[in-house]
């Protein structure tokens, strides 16, 4: 039986021809319109994958939905409005936890923010806290933001993990399924300054015993982010929180700083016998020094400062009419507007430089750092406190002040009999002197009853006769050999340490303290230190009677003395140079 062959009729073969055509049509636009649409913008390798498969799947999603195969005309690309935002990139950061639960954010060199208001840290446990701007680090510069650790967040078992830096909850940059740890600001690397010869590093944490000091041959320093390939150099000096080591050869490095290798390099401490790497924010830069736009000068003061904005143009006023050219401050975290002080003062002609030194508890090291930085344009550097006054009972006599009163104690580095190198100054303490709220006149004329005898010294030190290790305690340095301290008697020189003053001063220093051997005030640990206030005990509560506490002498010298010089007579009383 013959099989019966279907044929169609012609109106179905144009109908298949007409549908093939229709078809290849589209394909066609679709794929002219897709290509001509732009790719989305990837500024993070944190978000590439998935923001970029997210924003194809949602361009093809509204493509096919928008397609229709009798429109001729071509297709509108998508509004970028009616997208959804695309996470932000995140902001490359490093957490370090200090103490009190503060979080300080710092921002890398690579990755600057816009701008410096308006940041929340952003924990694991999806809390937040506001971000405030703490200042910038410097060499190379970083800005820095501080944030408090939330309270839910501490009960987490540790490690602590890094906080993300953001300017809106609603729309957080992509995290990472687990975010490093917090550094911990006790063992850490936290600056380096290059030498012409050699390399400085300042590290919490390993030599921790007051007086003990681990022997150089322990430790490498470690020069680039890839620890197992980075370029490794000996140690030359290890003490207390300073370490020396050599600079690597040229050709070891790429150039830093330069057009070749723009990004900085890390810098960090191997622990050789413990296969370990002390964790670092630290940098390897060019060599560096303080400016000066004057000739080297004969003599200049370095302090680390916190919070002393109403006290520091008292201080710089003072000690410029005696001698001092040059001041080095160590700001260690001020938010009080230090900055505007100085730019005041600066304005006025006064040659003041800051440094950032974020760090707690590194006084010592901080002196240790302006020691190197300052060596170039400073002979001889006086170090005291901004709440220290250095004075003379023989100018008593003197109808006004002179920049050259301190130079007769500072002989010429260049004299071949001289071997002085540091000279030493007895400080007098002072008490609240009946003051129950900040003098307006300034601290040396509401302060005038101290206690009887002398307690510690300040020093000035021919930085040239530093010796090489660095190392200091607190206010005096270990000199090179062929050098010796000499100490002057306090009919010649004292310093007028005004240092127990009106209650609500004391107390917002109680726990904030540079100083490095009372760590918190609150903690029972080293209860007989020098540093530690009697009768205060550990809590910051006013003692009874603290007005009238430790008045033994009534001295008037210097309070007389600087009325004299400095007080300028109205129709109704006197008003200090310094008072605004």
């Amino acid at each position: 039986m013959a099989r019966k062959v279907r044929t169609f009729s012609p109106y179905v073969i144009a109908s298949l021809f007409f549908c093939a055509a229709l078809y290849h049509h589209f394909l066609r636009h679709a794929f002219s319109v897709f290509s001509s649409w732009p790719s989305p913008t990837i500024t993070s390798t944190a978000t590439v994958n998935s923001a970029a498969n997210y924003a194809i799947q949602e361009n093809l999603t509204r493509a096919a939905a928008a397609y229709s195969p009798h429109d001729t005309a071509p297709l509108p690309a998508p509004s970028p409005s009616s997208l959804p935002p695309l996470p932000p990139p995140p902001i490359s950061t490093t957490g370090i936890l200090l103490p009190d639960w503060e979080v300080l954010v710092i921002v890398s060199p690579e990755t600057p923010p816009s701008n410096l208001d308006g940041y929340l840290c952003l924990f694991e446990t999806n809390e937040t806290s506001p971000a405030r701007f703490s200042g910038m680090l410097q060499f190379p510069d970083r800005a820095t933001f501080s944030c408090l650790l939330p309270v839910r967040a501490r009960r987490r078992r540790l490690p602590f993990r890094q906080p993300v830096l953001l300017k809106s909850p609603d729309n957080p940059p992509e995290r990472q399924p687990t975010a490093p740890p917090l550094l911990r600001w006790s063992y850490l690397v936290y600056d380096s300054l290059t030498t012409e010869d050699d390399v400085v590093l300042f590290v919490k944490g390993v030599n921790i015993r007051q007086g003990t000091n681990r022997e150089p041959s322990e430790f490498r320093c470690v020069f680039g982010d890839d620890v197992a390939n980075g370029v490794k150099t000996t140690v030359t000096t290890s003490m207390q929180e300073v370490f020396r080591c050599k600079r690597p050869e040229p050709t070891a490095v790429s150039s830093v700083g330069g057009e070749t290798n723009p990004n900085p390099m890390k810098i960090s401490l191997e622990i050789v016998g413990e296969n370990r790497v002390v964790p670092s924010v630290a940098y390897y830069t060019p060599p560096r020094k303080l400016e000066s736009k004057n000739r080297k000068s004969l003599l200049c003061a370095s302090t680390m400062v916190y919070d002393v904005s109403k006290f520091l143009r008292e201080w710089v006023l003072y000690h410029s009419r005696i001698g001092v050219e040059k001041f080095l401050l160590y700001d260690n975290g001020s938010d009080d507007d230090l900055g505007r002080v100085v730019d005041e003062l600066v304005k006025e002609d006064f040659d003041i430089n800051t440094y950032s030194w974020r760090w707690p508890k590194t006084q010592e090291a901080g002196f240790s750092h302006s020691a190197l930085y300052a060596k170039d344009v400073c002979t001889w550097m006086m170090y005291l406190d901004v709440d220290e006054f250095v004075y003379s009972p023989c100018w008593k006599n003197l109808s006004e002040p002179s920049k050259s009163l301190l130079h007769p104690h500072l002989i010429s580095p260049n004299s071949s009999s001289s071997s002085s190198g540091q000279i030493s100054i007895s400080c007098y303490e002072f008490g609240p002197s009946d003051q129950r709220v900040h003098p307006v006149t300034g601290v040396t004329q509401g302060y005038n009853c101290r206690r009887r005898y002398e307690n510690r010294h300040k020093s000035i030190v021919l930085l040239d006769a530093i010796d090489g290790s660095l190392l200091n305690v607190i206010h005096h340095f270990k000199l090179r050999a062929g050098y010796r301290t000499r100490k002057l008697s306090t009919k010649v020189m004292v310093v007028n340490h005004y240092k127990y003053q009106a209650w609500p001063e004391f107390k917002a220093k109680f726990r904030r303290r540079v100083s490095a051997y009372v760590l918190d005030w609150t903690k029972k640990l080293n209860p007989n230190s020098n540093d530690r206030t009697p009768g205060l005990g550990f809590e910051a509560v006013e003692p009874q009677g603290w007005p009238r506490m430790f008045c033994e002498v009534r001295d008037n010298k210097l309070r007389d003395l600087v009325l004299k010089w400095f007080g300028i007579k109205l129709d109704h009383g006197i008003r200090m140079t310094w008072q605004r």
